[in-house]
């Protein structure tokens, strides 16, 4: 005789949705499942949740499960699922705020390397005005892999100067006090 599986009981709690919404700006709750965002993502194959299925866990209340999400990581933004959603939700939005707010309750990234990156990206941006490739990767390297990992960088990233792929120095940028504003604000918000 074999034992028929428990069914997991979960009562929605909308807590978690309304504050996504709020954080976001975006209308989760007019998402009907159409798995649209999930059929048009390249990045499902490396997703522990498809995309559609984390908008129905937010609808559920489930943030344990979304916060500690691989998926929230893996998602580049490249905003394929944005303009296949028929109800125009910014799923992307929705995923990055997800992985501000796994940072901010101090949960460890399912995916190492992406925070890093993220961080290595946007302070070279909020340095330079842009992102200066070779202190963004330099900054990445050594950060996810250590001084050894940065030194067998070292001839790659000569190579690519030789044939003029990357600058040494960072490109000069005229505004770059505004985006330097565009920090301080997102600073204040928070």
């Amino acid at each position: 005789m074999t034992a028929t599986p428990v069914a997991l009981k979960i009562v929605p709690n909308p807590s978690l949705r309304k504050q996504i919404e709020e954080l976001s700006g975006q209308k989760v709750a007019a998402c009907f499942q159409c798995q649209k965002c999930t059929n048009g993502c390249p990045l499902t194959f490396a997703m522990d949740v498809p995309p559609h299925q984390l908008v129905r866990f937010l609808h559920l209340g489930l943030e344990d499960e979304v916060l500690r999400s691989r998926t929230i990581w893996v998602c580049a933004s490249c905003q394929t699922c944005n303009t296949r959603c028929p109800n125009n939700i910014d799923i992307a939005h929705i995923m990055d705020t997800l992985r501000q707010m796994s940072r901010r309750k101090g949960i460890e990234p399912s995916l190492k390397n992406i925070p890093i990156f993220h961080t290595a990206f946007l302070s070279s941006i909020r340095r330079h005005g842009r992102v200066h490739e070779v202190e963004m990767a330099a900054e990445y390297t050594l950060r996810s892999g250590g001084l050894k990992a940065l030194l067998k960088q070292v001839g790659l990233g000569m190579t690519m100067f030789a044939k003029g792929k990357i600058k040494l120095l960072p490109a000069k940028l005229r505004h770059k006090s505004e985006v330097k504003d565009i920090f301080r604000k997102t600073v204040e918000k928070r």
